[in-house]
């Protein structure tokens, strides 16, 4: 359930997200201007080699993991000479994306990394830049068929929902009754997280969930539906918060109710977050990692892809067909060690 299934599209057609026109296309090859990003470590398979130009084709950044993302994907081509990181204008809409894609192909790039904003309606896309010899480096939202790209990259969103139950459930000592807080139920990775949750929680036969809601990835929404949450359940002992940009309003909305009687989990793992359960001060006592590094990673692929080179760290020549990565639960006890790889 973690990557060969068409269930990997995270956060697609955010709530209020508008599309742009088909992107004008920016050669990057520095990062001096953008925010900081994550410092990535470089081992023998950075050595410079021959000059490789990567495509990025994304979504719109119209949410703080979407604009990492970019950020991250700009800066770790920043810190290759031999790497050229040619960016579209991020778009919601498939049709623009597919179109920027295209583009993508007629500059000849060596290698794509596509973050599709829905994976099923960019498959086509995908498999038109590997007939074309264009290896395509697929990031988090999966295409429907593996056709269509050389390598997947991104986060695992069942293990997400399992790490979030399974902290819950030793800090409440297997006892007491929990809430949720979801994203977009329309969305797959939102069914999963759920089930991920509910799997876990069902190790500890004490726990009860009484309440759900989805908030849609929104700080507004993530304030109201915490809310109602808060209004309709005036006892429990914790809840998970799918989103921590919408944690930020329904962390708005736990100061405005004056509670401060259960524990909070988060998930992704922004750099608000990471602080708060730094400094303990507020109901939020975790986060549940979906980093966007992947996209830093997802450039270091394409470059060795574009250099036929392999991960040295491996016994294989070429680089794997999937890349799955841990959603680690961030507390007060290691937090240092995960706030270089936060989001604003």
């Amino acid at each position: 359930m973690t990557s060969t299934d068409s269930t990997f599209r995270r956060r697609a057609f955010l709530a209020g997200a508008s599309a742009l026109g088909v992107g004008t296309l920016a050669a990057c090859t520095g990062n001096s201007d953008e925010p900081a990003a994550a410092t990535v470590t470089q081992g023998a398979a950075d050595t410079p080699g021959k000059k490789v130009t990567v495509g990025f084709a994304g979504p719109q950044a119209d949410h703080g993991w979407l604009n990492a993302i970019t950020t991250n994907a700009k800066a770790e081509a920043g810190r290759h000479p031999d790497v050229e990181l040619v960016v579209a204008e991020g778009s919601n809409d498939a049709a623009t994306q597919s179109a920027q894609v295209d583009a993508l192909i007629n500059r000849k790039v060596d290698v794509l990394v596509v973050l599709p904003a829905d994976g099923k309606q960019l498959t086509p896309a995908g498999r038109k830049a590997m007939d074309a010899g264009i290896p395509v480096i697929n990031l988090d939202r999966i295409f429907d068929s593996p056709q269509s790209y050389r390598t997947w990259i991104g986060g695992d969103n069942y293990r997400m929902g399992v790490n979030a139950g399974n902290y819950i459930g030793q800090k409440l000592g297997g006892k007491g009754t929990v809430l949720e807080l979801a994203g977009i139920d329309t969305l797959e990775l939102t069914r999963q997280r759920t089930q991920g949750f509910d799997d876990a929680l069902a190790n500890f036969p004490g726990i009860r969930k009484i309440g759900r809601a989805a908030a849609e990835f929104t700080v507004p929404t993530g304030q109201a539906r915490m809310a109602e949450l808060l209004q309709a359940h005036p006892k429990f002992e914790a809840i998970w918060n799918h989103d921590d940009d919408q944690g930020v309003g329904a962390l708005q909305a736990v100061k405005q109710a004056g509670r401060s009687d259960f524990l909070m989990v988060g998930g992704a793992g922004s750099k608000a977050a990471m602080e708060q359960i730094k400094s303990d001060s507020s109901v939020l006592k975790a986060t549940v990692l979906y980093p966007p590094t992947m996209a830093a990673s997802a450039v270091k692929l394409a470059r060795l892809l574009g250099q036929a080179k392999g991960l040295g760290d491996l016994a294989e020549q070429e680089i794997p067909a999937t890349v799955t990565l841990f959603s680690a639960v961030v507390t007060k006890e290691n937090v240092d060690k995960y706030l270089p790889v936060s989001f604003e």
